[in-house]
Formats: structure tokens, sequence, C-alpha cells
């Protein structure tokens, strides 16, 4: 294995022969020829030079069939992207035995320029074009072609697609529903496909039936499945309430359960169903071995698996064991099954890994309203072990380390998390970090230095809370000469301790686009006093937001948070760093950065104790990857503690575009001030940010 991984050898064969009182091991090595010339013939619209540029086969590194295949994937994904769907692109190997080298020659065929202007069907009734073309990943091309790739043809994606669309007419009942051979037609350089469809008819469900179950009733058995009689058709359910059956009878531990699904014809548009159940005998879980980890340490996997030797050999928490194991990102492929063990009702669960990178080197370049122009560096490792020297890998640990340097903001961030701290779940983790921001204010800049040391522990399945401390000093410095008295005062350097807790409540279906359930996060936090430091005061932070997904995937939002900070002790000042602002891409829309709220008699923001904000906002999705956005946002900052009733409301609507694009998320907003508050223009702010919101 060690040799093959080095891509120098193609075949290797090991052989003992008997030599003395030993045995003499021989290894044949077969090696890979190494590429001494890249041709490409008949290349004329791009050049084969920069068709070379574009692949990663290089010179002088051996031949590999993989490598050979991506390149010609790539030339081919090169001539898409100019419009050329009927491109053809195939290679040949010659070979040079006796010097050892391999001169790889790919063959062009161009075809003619088009993209797909319009993907239209013929005899379809039940369901429409629009409708249709969902299910396929192939689309016509748009303004972001560019970016989202549609408008390019790719035959095996298209005949993907059309399996996929005979999928979804079979799962609504039309199970003898035919999908012809496409027709294509070219006018003025674009491509139009008609796809023919004879949907035939629809079939529902007549008679169910449950044989082979001895441990249970057949009643019991149909109360845990969706399908009914009378219902639609659909070989999508009948396969999903046969795992339901195999789930059920799996946490009792019959492993060797086998569940067929069988659909008779019953009469015109009927079709009976009979699920046959073999049951198998109880098994209980032997040992649990572990193969194929190189580099993570057997018990980084053992703590996501969910079952123990001793344990009912529960396939249900061995599915969600599997699936804990490739949510670590750790592995390329993760496999689960039982092997027996010669005696009856045990047997060994065997978890199979197969490593990757988890190390990853980040350079980029970004821009917001807020931030401005944003360079960064990043290197993290997701599979850290600090103990481990000098790979420090295999730990399950996560480490980072970040430099931000822009024209407004400059941060160096090392950070370093254990998941599993003493093997129990209990995360901590610390940071050290030097945070220098210019967008905080038009008269002064604010850096923050220090250090973090955080714990988090899950409560239940939805819930965690977590405990922090940070220690930092915080500088307000560049002050102008021409700034108010109030915001003179601010200036220097000053030290705060602080405690803060979390409880966060988080059921939402993904955490990155959402688009159902809620997130509550409530952050009480005190500083100063016993703890040290120059300032005392404390607060908290409550935050909500609930999704709502709505027909034709719109997605309707309530966000709203309230905070307030105040002092305590001797303190009777919350400094400026501390208070609360609102305005910008992240609340108040339709308004500048920091701009809602208190202000001195220069007119520049100084912010308050108390804050209260609610957002509105439906997104629709307009063509793939793309959504359009509605808002409303409406909020108040008061220079009072503890009191959310008073204080003059500012509030906004606008739209805005939501783009997945590779570099992340996009927000695009535009918000046009309704209530201004009574001290802040009434003009729209354009928005332009990268990340998720709420």
């Amino acid at each position: 294995r060690s040799l093959y991984s080095t891509g120098q050898v193609q075949n290797v064969r090991i052989f003992g022969q008997p030599q003395g009182d030993g045995v003499r091991v021989i290894v044949a090595i077969e090696a890979r020829t190494l590429v001494n010339e890249i041709e490409i013939e008949g290349a004329s619209r791009i050049s084969a030079k920069n068709l070379r540029r574009k692949i990663k086969l290089k010179t002088n590194a051996p031949v590999d069939e993989n490598a050979l295949g991506e390149a010609r994937q790539e030339i081919i994904d090169a001539y898409r992207a100019k419009g050329y769907n009927d491109i053809d692109v195939q290679y040949r190997v010659d070979t040079n035995a006796a010097r050892g080298t391999s001169r790889i020659v790919y063959t062009v065929n161009e075809g003619s320029k088009g993209a797909i202007r319009n993907i239209t069907f013929e005899g379809n009734k039940a369901f429409s074009d629009r409708v249709l073309r969902k299910q396929m990943k192939t689309k016509p091309k748009t303004i972001i072609s560019f970016l989202d790739k549609s408008g390019r043809l790719d035959e095996a994606q298209l005949q993907q697609d059309l399996d996929a669309v005979r999928e979804f007419y079979q799962d609504h009942g039309y199970i003898d529903v035919e999908v012809g051979n496409i027709r294509r037609e070219r006018v003025n350089g674009r491509m139009s496909i008609l796809v023919p469809v004879n949907e035939g008819s629809k079939y529902n469900v007549g008679r169910i039936s449950v044989k082979g179950a001895k441990l249970t009733t057949e009643d019991k058995v149909k109360a845990l499945i969706k399908l009914k009689e009378g219902a639609v058709y659909s070989p999508k359910v009948v396969r999903e309430d046969a795992k339901k059956i195999a789930d059920a009878y799996g946490t009792g531990g019959y492993v060797d359960l086998s569940v067929t699904p069988q659909g008779i014809p019953a009469g015109q548009g009927r079709i009976d169903v009979i699920f046959t159940i073999e049951e198998g005998e109880k098994s209980f879980v032997q040992r649990i071995n572990i193969s194929g980890n190189t580099r993570t340490k057997d018990k980084v996997i053992r703590r996501e698996i969910l079952i123990a030797p001793g344990d009912v050999f529960n396939t249900v928490r061995v599915e969600t064991s599997k699936k804990r194991l490739d949510n670590l990102g750790y592995f390329s492929r993760v496999e689960t099954y039982p092997e027996d063990t010669g005696v009856n009702g045990r047997k060994n669960l065997t978890v199979q890994v197969e490593e990757k990178r988890t190390g990853a080197v980040n350079f980029g370049a970004g821009f917001s309203t807020v931030d401005a122009i944003v360079g960064f560096a990043e290197v993290s490792q997701g599979n850290f072990d600090l103990m481990n020297w000098p790979n420090f890998t295999g730990g399950g640990q996560k480490f980072r380390a970040r430099v931000q340097y822009g024209s407004r903001r400059k941060d160096f961030v090392i950070a370093l998390t254990e998941p599993y701290f003493l093997d129990r779940r209990l995360s901590v983790g610390s940071e050290l970090y030097y945070r220098e921001a210019n967008f905080l204010s038009d008269v002064y800049n604010q850096r923050n230095y220090g250090f973090a040391i955080n714990a988090r522990k899950p409560v239940g399945r939805f819930m965690s809370v977590s405990l922090e401390y940070r220690l930092e000093e915080i500088d307000i410095f560049d002050v102008q000469s021409d700034a108010s008295e109030l915001i003179k005062a601010e200036k220097g350097a000053r030290t705060k301790s602080q405690v803060a807790t979390s409880i966060v409540f988080d059921t939402r279906d993904n955490p990155f686009f959402t688009r159902k359930g809620q997130r509550v996060v409530f952050t009480p936090f005190v500083a100063g006093g016993f703890l040290g430091g120059d300032e005392q005061i404390f607060g908290f932070d409550l935050e909500g937001s609930q999704y709502f997904h709505l027909p034709y995937d719109m997605v309707l939002l309530f966000n709203a948070e309230v905070a307030s900070v105040d002092t305590w002790g001797d303190d009777d000042r919350v400094s400026i760093s501390d208070r609360l602002f609102l305005g910008g891409p992240n609340s108040l829309r339709g308004f500048d950065y920091r701009d809602v709220g208190p202000k001195d008699d220069n007119g520049e923001p100084i912010g308050g104790r108390t804050l209260a904000r609610g957002t509105v906002e439906l997104t629709i999705p307009i063509i793939e990857k793309v959504r359009g956005a509605i808002f409303g946002d409406i909020g108040l900052v008061h220079s009072g503690a503890f009191d959310a009733t008073r204080g003059r409301p500012a509030s906004d609507v606008g739209v805005g575009l939501r783009l997945d694009l590779p570099i992340g998320p996009l927000r695009l907003d535009y918000g046009i001030p309704v209530q201004t508050g009574g001290n802040n223009s009434s003009s729209g702010k354009f928005n332009f940010n990268v990340g998720y919101q709420f």
C-alpha cells in the first residue's frame, strides 16, 4: 500500500523463497512511465497552449489514468464554459518502453457553439414544464452562467436528469411513464431541448399486507408505515416504509433482518403492496474493530460510536454513528458493517475508514460595505493533536491561525479547541487575539487584544450551555482633535476581565441555509469586581430567530433581539466599547453602520445602554443559487439601562439578493428608512456582505 501511495508504481508482487534458516523476500516492482510530452490536437477555438495551462497534468509526472481522465474533463469544462456543448475529447498514450516515457495525446472535436436556451417538455399533462425542469440539474443559460455553469450540456448529466424526471413521475403514481429520446434544435447559435413524455395511467394503493412477522403483529407493523390504502402509489414511499420497518427491528438488534416490498397489479389503476419480513435472530455486540486510521487515534473514532461491546446491536445507532464520523470531516469514506463471530447472537461491529487531508492553507480577499477591502491568510487543522509532535495530527482537536488585514481592520487570531475534554462530551477552547478596527467611528479607532477560555456542554438534542472567561485590553486611540468631550474622555487603554455564559436552543434544519426551525441565544455577563480589571459592568443579550418554510420554497424569517448593559459597584460609566449600537448590514439595513441611537453634539454615534430590534424577511427562489429578499427592520437604542420602552424607533424596508457562490454566500441589500429615529438620514443605503445573517 505504501509503494502504491507514492504514485510511482504500477504493479507490485511480493513473494518469498526459502534460504537457509529463513525466507528471502523478493519485491518485484513495475514502475509507471513518466509523461514527457502533452499534445492537444484539433483545438482551434481555444489554443492548445491555454488548454495546457488549464489542466493539472504536467510533464515528468508518472502516468496515472485518473489524472489523464481529470485532464480530459478539464478540457471539456473549458470548452463548455465558452458555449461548446457538443465538445468531445479523447486521449491516447504512446509509450516508449525502452526510455520509460509516455506521450499523451488529446484529440479534440470542438463541435458547434451554442448554450442551452430553453428546455421544454411534450406530452406532459399532470405536471408543468417548470415543475419538471426543477428535477433537472441541466439548466438554460442564466445571467450568472459564469458562476452557476448554467447553459452547459453534459451528456452524462442529461441522462441522469431524464432518469430523475422518470423517477419523479413514478413517485407520483405514474409507474408506466416513458421518457423518450430528446430532440435538439439550434437557432441563432442557441440550443433548445425538447423532452417527450408519455405519462401513462396513475396508480393508487390497493391492499397493504405484511408477511413473516412473528415478533409483532401485522397491525403494529402497518402503524409504522406512511403508505395507506387508496393513496397514490409511490416506489419511493414504499422503500422508505421498508426502511422504517427495518429500523424498528434494528433497534432491537435484529441485524440479519430482511424486508422485501413487492408491488402486485390488482386491476386498473391499483397496486397491492406486500412487505415480506425475514426476522433472523437478535444479536449483541461482541467487539468493535476499527481499521484504516493511520493518523487518527482510535479513541477519536470510538467516542463517536453510540454502542459498546455487550450492548444490543442497534442498527439505527450504528447508522447514526456512521453519520457522526462522516460529519467529522476526517475521512473520505466510512463503512460500518456487522461480522459473524461464530457465536450465535454475537456479532462484531467493524468500522472501516479512509482518511483524507484535514489541514488547509487558505488565502483570499473580500469586500463589504463595513470592512471595505480585506485580505486574509489562514492555516487550519481540523484533526489537530497538540501533544503529537512533530506531526500534530490525529487527536480530533481544532486549530486555527488567521491573519486578516485590510484598509479598515486588522485581525490576528490563534485558536485551539478540544471537543472532548478529558474524554467527556465537554468542549474546551481558547484563543489569543489582536483586533484593530477603523470602521467603528469616523473620529477614533479601537484595538482589542487578549485571550479567552471557554467551555461548552450539550444538554439534550437541541440545547447547549457555555461558560467563557475573557481578559482583554481595550484601547481607544487616534481620537481626532475636533471630537466632542464625550468621546475624548474615552481615549486611552483599560483592562476588562469578564465572565459570560450562554444558553443556546437550536432546532434549525440547516445552520447555513435554514428553511425551518428556531434558534434562541441568551447571554448574561459580568465584568470587574472580584474578577479584576478597570470596568465593572453587567448585562445580557437575548436573540431569537424563527423560520417558516412556505410553498414554492419561500422562507419567512422573524428575528428579534433585546440587550442591555449597566454598571455596578463603584463604577458609574459604561465605556463606548461596551455600549450598544444599531445600523448596518446585520441590524437596520436602511442606515449607516452604528448610526441609530444617541449621538453627541457633533452628530457622532455614542451608543446606549439598551437595545431592541426586530426583523421580518421573506426570501423567494429566483433561479438555482439565487434568491430574492423582501425585508423590514425596526429598532431603537436608549441611553438608559434595562428600559426598552423609551427612545425613538427607527425602521426601514427594502429588497435584496442572496447568491450562493463558490466563494461563499453573498448578500446584497438596499434598505430605505421609514422612521428615521429623529436624527438619521432619510436616504436609502446599499449593503454588500459575505456571510449568513441571523
